[in-house]
């Protein structure tokens, strides 16, 4: 069995980055979302036929984002805390490709989960948790990623579901309450109100991931370290 998550020490850690490298966060979310955010904001509202353009250009944003803030959170891991927004960027560019291709498989996959009976769809939102992860520091081919994910999620899947499940409340709280405001200032003024929210909210499943990915790594290479090999106390004796 692998050594167990806490999922509490996982969301503190997810908030502890958050509060530690703002700095950076915040700067780099603004880059990836604000023009996205307004560019998305401003074809929905033009017509409706325009939302699946819409959606692509949000993929493509939320997957370089969290491209750069795994490499982010690697560093921190590694003890360096002086990554710029540009170094990330050009850390992330040379894997976007393999990136939209994970992220792209695997949102077709949740969404036909979801479609058919929701469970499966949150089922696969757990394995491939760490998917984005795998590609940016692993860099498996093709889609490893998935499998990869899954393996490092295998015994945890409870633990890591808890720790989505608590972050996309507070998330989707914090949005539905900044909605409704920005639906009562009106057109113009709404869009920059998502934007900034996407701002705020988006380095937090960005983080999760990374977090989950590193601690179930840890989790794996303690479980590992604890179980003596097999023949080991079976030497000195016949």
């Amino acid at each position: 069995m692998p050594g167990r998550l806490d999922v509490g020490a996982a969301i503190r850690r997810v908030f502890d980055i958050y509060v530690d490298q703002a700095p950076v966060l915040m700067p780099a979310a603004a880059v990836v979302f604000v023009f996205t955010g307004i560019v998305t904001g401003v074809l929905v509202a033009a017509a409706s036929g325009l939302a699946l353009v819409a959606l692509l250009i949000s993929l493509v944003a939320t997957t370089l984002f969290t491209g750069m803030v795994v490499e982010l959170v690697a560093d921190v891991q590694d003890g360096r805390r002086d990554a710029s927004v540009r170094q990330l960027l050009d850390a992330v560019m040379p894997i976007l490709g393999p990136l939209l291709l994970v992220g792209i498989v695997a949102g077709l996959g949740i969404v036909v989960g979801f479609v058919l009976l929701v469970i499966p769809g949150l089922v696969l939102v757990t394995l491939w948790s760490v998917a984005a992860p795998v590609v940016v520091l692993e860099r498996p081919p093709g889609l490893g990623a998935l499998a990869r994910s899954r393996e490092l999620v295998r015994g945890n899947g409870w633990q890591v579901f808890g720790v989505i499940f608590v972050l996309g409340i507070l998330v989707s709280v914090l949005a539905a309450a900044i909605d409704i405001a920005a639906q009562s200032a009106g057109t113009g003024l709404g869009i920059v109100v998502r934007v900034i929210l996407g701002v705020l909210t988006a380095p937090l499943s960005a983080l999760a991931a990374a977090v989950l990915y590193f601690e179930l790594r840890g989790a794996g290479a303690r479980d590992a370290t604890a179980v003596p090999p097999a023949d080991a106390g079976s030497s000195g004796g016949a």
